[in-house]
């Protein structure tokens, strides 16, 4: 029996299937064309794109440090060969992408939780079984800056609104969650502090169970899309009805924050990125008052600041651990175990933490989300963008060598956070956002490396894939012992 084609926001088909690979080859050739047309090329011939994909996306970084316009130029070109590819499809023929913001079926309904708790008064952070506020609050982000784990910027923005706990209601801003059940999201958060959160999520039961409890017993408003028959399913698939959920949030009164929190496995992750870059791209057409918030994985290539590559330098020539071992290690792996996390004095640094193991369709997801944060701050929209640190969800550990590498990570200097302190620690960021904006910059890799709380990939001695499988070893042993 011939197999069931996907519907919906789909992959583009080459030889009647879809492939990621050619996907990627070409959105990277056509990102770097106008800014590197050697790295365009070289993309194009890429023959195993599960492996090269790492050195191209590397390359999309690099070429566009050298002006804001090349990096500019590389996010819009990069937008735009996504959405001229990407294709829907009644899973018979695939038509444009842009189709899929045409509505089909009866609108969606609304339906509201008013929550009965008393708002929390104070920013409180859950951190190895403790609630930090006040004074403890401000040593645990001292203590973060120190070891490395965050950078300064971050911990000032989670100062200012620890400093302002009025400003966690969020007053005039409705912050739609897409994704609302995801554990990196800020739905528990904003709802405990009494903000008014428009959740998006599949129609799936047990999910908006959840939610709907989380709702009552908070003292937030919660917002959710419902089908128009009675009693009315709560959710939608942003990957199958995209357009009806485009025209309902067109219709969500006040300032609308556009969050996006959504992960999917495999291929599926590039669709459903793509859907809710489709949906922002038709918002912001018809919406002035749109703001965007994202979150980045620390596990890709960013460009760093001075002083991570100073530090990361002087944690190198002073390792002490497992790090009086690189010689004979280096020696007897040929030089890719535990290598520089930087070139010394070149600045910016490059930290490249992408990590084999999530793939070229994880990395793609995520960059473009990356793209579209600089394209529209760069047009004037506000945009909440932080580089979060890696945290154990469940996505993460189902996978048995990253589960290992984080539980070694702790001997490299790297911290991996519970989601309870994720979740409201990237909260607290997206509320200073909101309420105070963030400074302007004169290139997008700065503007990326604000406030990063990267659980100390960029400050760390060694690259993280010259350490990756020590760390799988450390942290197998440590499960065994």
């Amino acid at each position: 029996m011939p197999t069931a084609q996907p519907s919906g926001v789909v992959i583009p088909s080459v030889d009647g299937k879809p492939s990621t690979s050619a996907l990627g080859r070409g959105v990277v050739a056509d990102a770097l064309r106008a800014v590197d047309p050697i790295g365009a090329r070289a993309a194009e011939s890429a023959t195993n794109w599960r492996h090269d994909y790492l050195l191209h996306f590397r390359r999309l970084v690099e070429a566009g440090l050298p002006t804001p316009d090349a990096a500019l130029t590389i996010a819009r070109d990069g937008l735009a060969s996504l959405h001229e590819r990407m294709r829907c499809s009644d899973g018979v023929a695939e038509r444009p992408l842009a189709d899929a913001l045409e509505p089909v079926g009866e609108p969606l309904a609304t339906r509201v939780i008013e929550g009965q708790g008393s708002p929390q008064a104070a920013l409180i952070l859950p951190y190895r079984g403790r609630r930090l506020e006040g004074d403890d609050l401000l040593r645990q982000l001292d203590t973060w800056v120190a070891a490395g784990v965050i950078e300064s910027s971050c911990a000032d923005a989670v100062r200012t609104v620890a400093a302002n706990p009025d400003w966690l209601r969020l007053d005039g801003h409705r912050v739609a969650v897409l994704g609302a059940g995801a554990e990196m999201g800020p739905l528990r958060a904003l709802l405990r502090w009494g903000a008014e959160v428009v959740a998006v999520d599949l129609p799936r039961p047990a999910i908006w169970q959840r939610l709907t409890d989380l709702a009552t017993q908070s003292a937030g408003r919660l917002v959710f899309p419902v089908s128009a028959d009675e009693p009315g399913e709560p959710g939608a698939d942003l990957l199958h009805d995209l357009g009806r959920v485009a025209h309902w949030l067109s219709g969500v009164e006040g300032r609308l924050v556009l969050g996006n929190y959504v992960y999917a496995d495999g291929a599926v992750n590039v669709r459903v990125a793509m859907a809710v870059d489709a949906l922002t791209q038709w918002l912001r057409e018809r919406r002035t008052d749109l703001a965007l918030a994202f979150l980045a994985t620390p596990t890709d290539v960013f460009a760093v600041p001075a002083g991570a590559v100073d530090e990361s330098t002087e944690r190198y020539r002073t390792a002490t651990g497992i790090g009086r071992l690189r010689h004979p290690l280096r020696l007897v792996s040929g030089g890719r175990l535990l290598t520089r996390n930087y070139p010394p004095g070149i600045y910016p640094g490059i930290n490249d933490s992408l990590v084999p193991q999530q793939g070229p369709n994880y990395a793609l997801a995520k960059r473009l989300q990356r793209w579209r944060a600089a394209e529209a701050r760069a047009a004037g929209v506000p945009v909440s963008f932080t580089v979060a640190p890696a945290t154990r969800t469940r996505s993460v550990l189902k996978n048995r060598l990253l589960a290992a590498a984080f539980t070694g990570a702790h001997r490299f200097g790297i911290e991996i956070f519970e989601p309870a302190t994720s979740n409201v620690l990237l909260a607290a960021l997206l509320v200073h956002d909101l309420n105070q904006g963030r400074p302007a910059h004169d290139h997008p890799w700065q503007d990326e490396a604000y406030a990063a709380a990267h659980g100390g990939l960029w400050r760390q001695p060694y690259s993280a894939r010259s350490a990756l499988g020590i760390a799988v070893l450390l942290g197998i042993g440590a499960a065994r012992g």
